[in-house]
């Protein structure tokens, strides 16, 4: 198995190099060994390729002109691949600019479907965009108020339509260009949006047939209800704040703050009692109170037993003047409060169920636009929250308010409009999803359907196994219009509703149904929830009822935030079962939500939002605000937001935000575990992977100029199997197969930020800061280490750039564009253990002298000679090869090596000497030029006390683990014998630096 094989871990068909090459449009290679052995006849062009380098990395520069061509399922028809892989880009809104949470999703995408082509398969990618009925809508609405000053029920349903539409085709590209930018390689000959007419056919479709099956239903329930949109909301659209106590809240439609986080004590009085006979209940909702048909106690509560007793106990409703009654009801918490809660079933979920149990008719008590309805005359039109004043003032004057407390409550709100959410009795369409759930959850409980992580796959169950019917009708304008009419006949009057696609086929419909052809038809005004629509894209996308889409589907993953599993996959799954018969697609992976630096969500109150542009672009703050100010111009946010935007902005980017470039953003954002809950993303940390880029970048330049002053051409190297390499080219090699075995099995379980781990460690650490400083005596003495030295880091270079290009898909263009891209190397023979841990003890103990030197600033400039003694025979033996890599990593001048027991002549001269490990101690001598640091007089010594305490502390820490019988019994014996060997080797390093510290 070669190299390429152990990384991607697929066998490739035999022309997949060739077609790879052709497309990459890279000449073939010939074998340096010839080169090395008959000598180099010609000077090597540093810009073979026809570009110069740049002295360092620019993001701009390297990203220029290299947005991505698109592909298609066609582009390697009839070449023979392994297979294909089919995702869909969850469809970002089209009401604006891309957000980190976007580039997050589309950037894990991207990268699997880079590494997919990669291994040969026809990846599709498809992309698309959501109409986003509520937000678009929203900022429709707002741009217009703004800008003419007129709503859109002055405007009118299709004048307000034609805005909307118009608003899209000037602002709908800006999401898709930002998707570009983001290097995102999606399929744009599959581009599709949600409301074109094949996705407008689909979703009638799908209406149509569930329709007609009976799973979809006109109907009173309850539904999250915004009074300022007018419309029923989705749960995801309610966002819930929590309060600790009176807190005063702007809300729509409302001069002035109205203050929540109180509640009240009210009395209601027992008709048939005695004259005084009350029975307190407590609400935060005093304005609900109209709307109260019972009220209700827990049957086992001590302090109602006496009215179980009696037939039937009435209580007086003091505003409707009216009877209601006392129930008993199990749900009721008898340690909450005073034990009774007053039932309002048109306006509280578990009001609603209760009502359910007892029979009780609900009273409305809102209009649409939350004004108190015609019904309670004293009450009439009054904005509800106005009205809660005068209910409390009313309930005051007949002495049945009983206190007013501080109350830490939850408050829901809607995501869009800001308002405070009222549950409200709607007529809407419901969508009955119980048996779908069912089938959904059998998909992951087989095994036919995985999620990643599996811990969500409880939350899957638990929702599933409790599914409520689905609300997707919308009092909207911008939407998919609800494909159902309303038929009702002349002469008797009797209706009922028709789906269908059009008023011919309805008329058709209705004829039948009706039996007559005397009717009246009416299409519904409302529209379809848009998780509705966006539920069907796995096979809508693809074309879908017609037998095409077959083709595309099912998709081979579906990438998406854990936030919307429910609202979205779950529904995908359930649809893609119901209307086609197959699940949608074969694995589910979740990834986290993106907040700051400190873990908070972001925000426009906390100024922390951040726009994936900005960061790959740089801003000032000055550019920062002003695209705030820009946002409140169009009508997006409200002076108050600007306002805590202003203030966050300057907490948190003080001076702006640094360029950084897309690669940088990439990597960065896959560097996390996208599997964790929340990713904490930070732009601080974005910047410094940048100059990681530069490192790379630095040591392609170094690689580039070495075959240069080599006159050694890269484009003739063929295969590095059987070239002469020393032992630190053996051990890059082997580094370099780790990393890429490491790769491979970090996309086998999506954590990608092991894979961006084991790159940044192999390209910045073990390449730039060690492997690279060990070549450059050879190479600049031009001896003919120096040429193996080269291949090394250009084969070194290539194959770990390749590795990164699914993360850095801009710089690894730049860079393989100069360097050869199919070394033949076989990485499995490379890969030596053994040779690591040698290695890895030289690099340790060049560590150790380099944070010597450093602690007493000994530079260059002072001749810095090292004089190392080894503790054993042994040790000479594994130090002596390493003698010239030791000198180039701890920058010393010259480097003698001894054994521990020499006579050495000028050992008294050393100004610093310690131990480095248990191998060898050392000691640096200078010349008469150098000053110990001020203050150090006695550095080396409580230096090496310091040392000799903290491996005493190592030792016993390792002694008392090896006593331990729990870890003798349940540690494997490898484990025991490295305890082992650690307690010995820390045995030898104490004894020598007691010994150094009495000579």
């Amino acid at each position: 198995m070669d190299g390429r094989n152990q990384f991607y871990n697929k066998p490739k068909p035999e022309n997949f190099q060739d077609e790879m090459l052709k497309n990459l449009q890279i000449p073939s290679y010939r074998n340096i060994n010839q080169r090395i052995k008959h000598g180099l006849q010609y000077k090597y062009n540093i810009s073979q390729r026809g570009v110069q380098l740049a002295s360092g990395y620019q993001p701009k520069e390297v990203e220029r002109g290299k947005l991505e061509k698109s592909y298609s399922s066609n582009d390697m028809k009839g070449k023979c691949k392994p297979g294909t892989y089919r995702m869909l880009l969850p469809p970002p809104n089209v009401t604006g600019s891309l957000h980190l949470g976007h580039a997050l999703m589309a950037t894990i995408q991207d990268v699997l479907a880079r590494h997919k082509r990669q291994m040969g398969y026809d990846v599709l990618w498809i992309p698309g965009t959501d109409h986003a009925g509520i937000a678009t809508q929203v900022v429709v609405e707002k741009k217009l108020l703004k800008e003419k000053g007129l709503s859109r029920h002055q405007m009118g349903r299709e004048a307000f339509l034609q805005e909307v539409w118009k608003w899209k085709q000037e602002k709908g590209g800006g999401i898709v260009d930002d998707l570009r930018k983001l290097g995102c390689n999606l399929t744009w000959g599959r581009e599709y949006f949600t409301m074109d007419e094949r996705q407008a056919y689909a979703v009638n479709e799908a209406f149509i047939r569930l329709f007609e099956e009976g799973l979809i239903e006109r109907k009173e329930s309850l539904v999250n209800w915004s009074c300022a949109l007018e419309s029923a909301i989705s749960d995801i659209e309610v966002e819930t704040l929590d309060l600790k106590g009176p807190t005063e809240l702007a809300v729509p439609g409302y001069d002035k703050n109205i203050t929540f986080g109180r509640i009240y004590d009210i009395n209601y009085k027992v008709m048939n009692g005695s004259v005084d006979e009350y029975i307190k209940v407590s609400t935060t909702r005093p304005e609900t109170l109209l709307g109260d048909v019972a009220v209700a106690v827990n049957p086992v509560d001590e302090r109602y037993v006496k009215y179980r007793e009696q037939p039937e106990v009435l209580l007086w409703h003091p505003f409707r003047e009216e009877p209601i009654p006392l129930v008993f009801d199990v749900t009721v918490e008898p340690e909450f409060g005073t034990g009774a809660v007053k039932i309002t079933p048109a306006h509280d979920r578990a009001d609603f169920d209760v009502a359910q149990r007892h029979l009780l008719k609900p009273i409305q008590v809102f209009s649409e636009k939350g004004s108190i309805k015609d019904n309670f005359a004293a009450f009439a039109n009054m904005p509800r929250f106005e009205a809660r004043d005068r209910i409390l003032q009313k309930l005051g004057e007949m002495q049945l308010l009983q206190g007013v407390r501080d109350h830490a409550m939850q408050l829901p709100i809607c995501s869009r409009s800001k308002d405070v959410i009222e549950y409200m009795l709607r007529e809407q369409w419901f969508l009955h999803c119980q048996s779908m759930a069912d089938e959904a959850l059998g998909e992951v409980l087989s095994g036919r359907l995985q999620i990643v992580p599996p811990n969500f796959e409880i939350e899957w169950q638990r929702w599933l196994e409790n599914c409520h019917d689905w609300c997707i009708s919308r009092q909207l304008w911008w939407g998919h219009q609800i494909p159902a009419y309303k038929a009702t006949d002349t002469a008797s009057g009797k209706s009922l509703w028709i789906a269908a696609h059009n008023e011919k086929e309805a008329e058709f419909k209705a004829q039948e149904e009706l039996q007559s052809i005397d009717f009246k038809l009416e299409r519904d005004k409302d529209v379809l929830d848009t998780w509705f629509s966006s539920a069907l894209l796995p096979f809508s996308a693809s074309n879908w009822p017609s037998e095409e889409y077959k083709q595309h589907y099912p998709l081979d993953l579906m990438e998406t935030g854990h936030d919307i599993l429910f609202f979205w996959v779950a529904r995908m799954v359930m649809l893609g079962l119901k209307l086609t018969g197959q699940a949608p697609f074969k694995k589910i992976l979740l990834n986290g939500i993106v907040c700051d630096a400190h873990g908070r969500k972001m925000s426009k109150s906390l100024g922390n939002v951040v726009t994936p542009q900005q960061v790959v672009q740089g801003a000032s703050l000055e550019s920062l605000k002003e695209e705030l100010k820009s946002a409140h111009n169009a009508g997006i946010l409200s002076n108050s937001e600007v306002e805590k935007s202003l203030k966050g902005l300057q907490r948190m980017f003080p001076q702006g935000i640094q360029e950084c470039g897309t690669d940088a953003l990439r990597f960065t954002l896959c560097s996390h575990n996208i599997k964790s809950h929340f990713i904490n993303f930070d732009v601080n940390e974005c910047y410094t992977n940048k100059l990681f880029l530069n490192k790379i970048w630095q040591a392609t330049r170094f690689t580039l100029g070495a075959a240069e002053r080599l006159n050694m051409p890269l484009n003739e190297i063929e295969t590095m199997n059987q070239v002469p390499l020393g032992k630190w080219d053996l051990w890059i090699l082997s580094r370099l197969a780790d990393t890429l075995k490491i790769c491979t099995e970090s996309f086998e379980n999506y954590n990608l930020h092991a894979a961006t781990g084991a790159l940044k460690a192999f390209l910045y650490n073990n390449l730039c800061d060690v492997y690279v400083e060990t070549c450059k005596r050879n190479i600049n003495l031009q001896k003919s280490e120096g040429y193996i030295h080269c291949a090394t880091l250009a084969t070194a270079l290539s194959w770990s750039l390749q590795a990164m290009s699914p993360f850095t898909p801009f710089l690894a263009e730049e860079l393989l564009n100069h360097l050869p891209q199919n070394i033949e190397i076989d990485l499995n023979k490379f890969h030596n253990v053994e040779l690591e841990k040698e290695i890895s003890e030289i690099l340790d103990i060049c560590q150790q002298i380099r944070q010597l030197k450093s602690r007493n600033t000994i530079s260059k400039k002072y001749d810095p000679q090292l004089y190392i003694y080894g503790h054993s025979e042994e040790a000479l033996e594994i130090l002596k090869p390493h003698l010239q890599e030791i000198q180039a990593l701890t920058l010393t001048n010259g480097i003698h090596l001894h054994s521990i027991n020499d006579n050495v002549k000028d050992k008294h001269n050393l100004k610093v000497f310690s131990t480095a490990g248990h191998l060898c101690s050392f000691g640096i001598s200078t010349n008469d030029s150098y000053k110990p640091p001020k203050g150090n007089t006695a550095g080396v010594q409580n230096i090496n006390e310091q040392k000799l305490q903290k491996l005493q502390a190592d030792l016993k820490r390792y002694q008392m683990r090896m006593e331990n019988e729990g870890f003798r019994k349940s540690a494997s014996q490898e484990v025991q014998q490295k305890h082992a060997e650690k307690i010995q080797q820390l045995e030898i390093e104490i004894e020598k630096i007691k010994a150094m510290a009495s000579s």
